[in-house]
Parts: structure tokens; C-alpha cells; sequence
């Protein structure tokens, strides 16, 4: 199939829409990853709590915080794998992933305007940004 700038998807369509309802949004390696350091760190949280602005991925309501786990491809972290946009379908990727980052920056400041404490962990600094949030949790 080809795309609008010419590169072909080197997979028919209906794989293509196989692989992508495997991408999940909710209990992610990262996010499962992510909420086990907390809870072993002795915090409580609550999951994807709709009712706030972003659907944060964990809410802990005792330190009024939100944590989004965010993948580096989807929400366009400035690292390798965000970096990379797919050629193929060129002009709908940007724009997806443009409006991916420009949700999370609206989801954050809408959080920060109601009195929450938004932290963010990316994929490939998990360990370290999760330590990070840990002791800011800690510090408050």
C-alpha cells in the first residue's frame, strides 16, 4: 500500500490494524513497572482516575500528585525512540503524535492550575525518573 509521500507499509492493511490493536494504553511494561517501585517505596495510589484532567496513570491523592508513564514514541520524548517518526503515512504520524504532545501538555497544566503535582516518567529513563519522583514524593 502506498502512502501519500510515497514510502509503502511493508505490512497489508489488515496487519497493520492487527499490530496496532495490540498497542495498549492502560497497564503498559513501563506503567506495571512504574506503579511496583512505588508500592515496594510504601505508597498508595489509585489507577487512571478519569475524573481529573489527562486520566493520569497514577493518582496519589494523600501528596496530591499525578504520575503519567509516558511511551517515548507516543508522547514524543526528546530521546531516540521518540525522536523517530515512522515514513510511512508521514503527514497522519506527525500529526497524531503531534496531538498526542499537545494533550499532555494541556492534561498537565489543567492538573497544575487545580493544585496537583505532575510527574512524569519516560520509558527509557524509567528507573532513574521513577527514583526521582519517589524522593520528591518523600520530600513533600
Amino acid at each position: 500500500m502506498q502512502s501519500s509521500d510515497n514510502t509503502a507499509d511493508p505490512f497489508a492493511p489488515e496487519m497493520r490494524s492487527a499490530i496496532m490493536a495490540k498497542v495498549s494504553s492502560k497497564d503498559t511494561a513501563p506503567e506495571l513497572r512504574v506503579r511496583s517501585l512505588l508500592f515496594r517505596s510504601g505508597f498508595r495510589f489509585r489507577l487512571h482516575q478519569r475524573h481529573l484532567p489527562g486520566s493520569p496513570d497514577i493518582v496519589l491523592k494523600k501528596h496530591n500528585a499525578a504520575v503519567f508513564v509516558h511511551g517515548c514514541f507516543w508522547h514524543g520524548h526528546n530521546c531516540r525512540s521518540g525522536m523517530r517518526r515512522p515514513k510511512a503515512n508521514a503527514d497522519y504520524w506527525a500529526a497524531k503524535l503531534d496531538r498526542n504532545m499537545t494533550r499532555d501538555r494541556d492534561a498537565c497544566a489543567r492538573l497544575e492550575a487545580a493544585g496537583w503535582t505532575v510527574h512524569v516518567v519516560w520509558a527509557c529513563q524509567l528507573e532513574e525518573d521513577t527514583k526521582r519522583v519517589i524522593a520528591a514524593l518523600r520530600a513533600q
